[in-house]
């Protein structure tokens, strides 16, 4: 359904709580290392619970690499100094969303990769600087499997 891309994580319970999204939602994580953590850290499974076995997880050596195995994707870059709010844009099957690491962002190499019309960002009040990684991850995604009308998901 959709791909979401977590560059160089470095807290544990973040991956893991992308893990047990993604498993719950179809998206597929893509992790790009160097990660700030073992991928067997108690942290990490404690956050994921079980859901590592429900959810697609590849594990990507570099950027270039997690590129490639996007394929044609739409690739969309989350970032606090973007201008355009991801609610206004139209999302579709197959997106690719971008998250950079929880202390820095995305470097500007990386985000040098996503055209500026593809960069979004999550409102916030004044003078905050970001938000929650994983929380990030969970608006974006639910936001767009809303606009595919929750393709996939269990009947109500």
């Amino acid at each position: 359904m959709f791909h979401v891309i977590l560059f160089q994580p470095e807290i544990p319970p973040n991956t893991g709580n992308a893990i047990r999204l993604c498993a719950n939602t179809g998206a597929h994580l893509h992790l790009v290392k160097p990660l700030g953590f073992s991928l067997d850290d108690r942290h990490l499974a404690r956050a994921g619970l079980d859901y590592h076995d429900l959810a697609r997880v590849s594990i990507h050596e570099d950027w270039a690499a997690c590129k490639a195995a996007l394929g044609d994707a739409r690739l969309f870059a989350l970032s606090s100094h973007a201008s355009r709010r991801y609610d206004l844009q139209a999302f579709r099957s197959g997106d690719a969303f971008l998250f950079g690491r929880e202390t820095a962002g995305l470097p500007g190499a990386v985000l040098e990769d996503v055209a500026p019309s593809m960069r979004l960002k999550l409102p916030m009040c004044p003078a905050n600087r970001s938000l929650n990684l994983s929380n990030s991850v969970a608006v974006v995604v639910y936001e767009a499997w809303r606009q595919c009308g929750f393709a996939g998901s269990a009947k109500i």
